[in-house]
């Protein structure tokens, strides 16, 4: 059998096989005190309530806050690794509002929908719009985010 044969696992969705309405979710992600050190190292996002575990201003939430922009991206991690990798494309826009605290110790995970969706003006790809929304280990909403993509179309739509 030739290697060009072997189906590759891990691809994925192309736009073409995506449906207004359509939902899934992602798997969950647990939030550590190593990904808040790495993410603010990274960033640069030094800001008090971050990097000081007795910060007063952190006291709304109970335990060490997350910037809400490590628990988007996470999720965003977790969508290119089930649904993204080699079909997506670009990501054109988003619409986010933070609606909750998010601590480390947190479990998070993504439930999208596709809420729209339609062919380019040229060549083989599509633009998909979804809404998101990050759902934390108690069943609340911590994010909502609308994302649009461009993702690949399927290679024998070409």
């Amino acid at each position: 059998m030739a290697n060009e044969d072997i189906p590759t696992v891990g691809i994925g969705s192309h736009w073409q096989d995506l449906q207004i309405g359509q939902r899934f979710k992602t798997i969950k992600r647990t939030i550590t005190e190593t990904d808040l050190i790495n993410f603010i190292g990274v960033t640069g996002m030094t800001e008090e309530m971050f990097i000081d575990a007795t910060s007063e201003k952190g006291a709304a939430a109970s335990g060490r806050l997350v910037p809400g922009a490590l628990t988007y991206t996470l999720i965003e991690g977790l969508l290119v690794q089930s649904v993204l990798q080699a079909t997506g494309l670009a990501l054109l826009e988003v619409h986010k509002k933070v609606l909750g605290p998010t601590v480390c110790g947190d479990t998070v995970h993504g439930v999208v929908e596709i809420t729209a969706l339609r062919p380019t003006s040229k060549g083989n790809r599509g633009i998909v719009t979804t809404t998101v929304d990050i759902v934390n280990q108690r069943g609340e909403t911590v994010i909502h985010y609308d994302a649009t993509r461009m993702l690949a179309g399927r290679p024998d739509a070409g």
